[in-house]
């Protein structure tokens, strides 16, 4: 199961920055002297309404009526969509699979936007060629890009993968940017959605064990890590007792039938990145025996899903309950 920790490391990341240094030293100076390489970035971010706000890093200071915003990752993105807060014109995504937004965005909100790579590894340039009049970035574990950042726009930092429920961030960066009722709205949203396949699956009897279950390198890994599990408990699901703890349960291939008690398997791969489609992450486990004499796996009860949804984000939690929904109540 590919996961953040898959992100390159610091000092791979201080070696990029560094070779680029001089290039985005120049276009920050373009940028603070008006001249074509970075004008309209943060435009008429001097005379424009701005109200100072508090975050994880200290209070800060954004544009009141943001026409022009950035998400520094996907997830940044679509709270940025999900609050009605306009976008720049170009928008990061990440790579290992990806060359568009994730499907299940919202695209009529996207429709025009192009795009650049953004992770693992960090486009500066990029970021400043998209002119935002404001940052969003949920990447605060990173130290690098709180600091650089706001010297392209001012920029509105959090870490989105601190272990809270995401929603908990989404709400206080609803706050900041004055958008509570749009927040609400969504809260609404889904929680209407919630209560409506908890119903169905009460009426019809379906109360499964389910879990979140990954594979690679040669070993299965059982995590509550990202929304799965969020969503699991919203419906009142039990969870294998596999998933407890921060780091889950790790099992080798000799192990598989502790995975018995498991009626549902949830898991996420990235698209292909020639088709697009997701394929089977389990496809090395064919031949093993232990792992095709499982319940759920000789019932063909294994959800497979977008890794992007498990990152924490208003598209993505919605989307995994219709995948939930679409494999219980099909």
């Amino acid at each position: 199961m590919t996961t953040r920790t898959t992100r390159t490391t610091r000092s791979a990341r201080s070696a990029l920055v560094a070779a680029s240094a001089a290039t985005f030293a120049l276009l920050l100076g373009a940028c603070a002297s008006g001249t074509d390489a970075g004008s309209g970035s943060g435009s008429g971010a001097g005379e424009a309404e701005t109200r100072t706000v508090d975050s994880a890093f200290g209070e800060t200071t954004i544009p009141t009526d943001p026409q022009a915003a950035l998400g520094v990752y996907t997830t940044d993105l679509d709270m940025l969509i999900t609050l009605g807060i306009p976008l720049a014109d170009s928008q990061p995504i990440r790579s290992q699979g990806y060359t568009t937004f994730p499907s299940f965005f919202d695209q009529k909100a996207l429709e025009g936007i192009k795009t650049f790579e953004n992770f693992p590894e960090y486009n500066y340039e990029e970021i400043l060629a998209a002119k935002p009049d404001v940052i969003l970035n949920g990447l605060g574990y990173d130290d690098e890009l709180v600091t650089k950042l706001p010297d392209i726009a001012p920029t509105y930092s959090f870490n989105g993968f601190d272990g809270r429920d995401w929603r908990e961030s989404f709400a206080e960066v609803a706050k900041a940017f004055d958008k509570v009722a749009e927040h609400d709205a969504w809260t609404a949203k889904y929680q209407a959605k919630v209560d409506d396949v908890k119903a169905r699956l009460a009426a019809a009897g379906i109360d499964p064990v389910v879990g979140p279950v990954g594979y690679g390198d040669g070993e299965v890994i059982v995590s509550c890590y990202g929304t799965p599990c969020l969503v699991f408990n919203d419906l009142g699901l039990k969870i294998t007792p596999l998933a407890e703890g921060e780091e889950g349960t790790t099992l080798g291939t000799e192990q598989l039938e502790q995975l018995a008690g498991i009626d549902w398997v949830f898991t996420s791969t990235a698209p292909d990145e020639k088709t697009g489609e997701l394929t089977d992450p389990f496809a090395e486990l064919a031949g093993n025996g232990l792992w095709t004499s499982l319940p759920f796996v000789a019932n063909g009860n294994i959800a497979v899903h977008d890794m992007e949804m498990i990152y924490g984000s208003p598209s993505g939690q919605y989307a995994f309950l219709e995948v939930v929904e679409k494999a219980l109540l099909p």
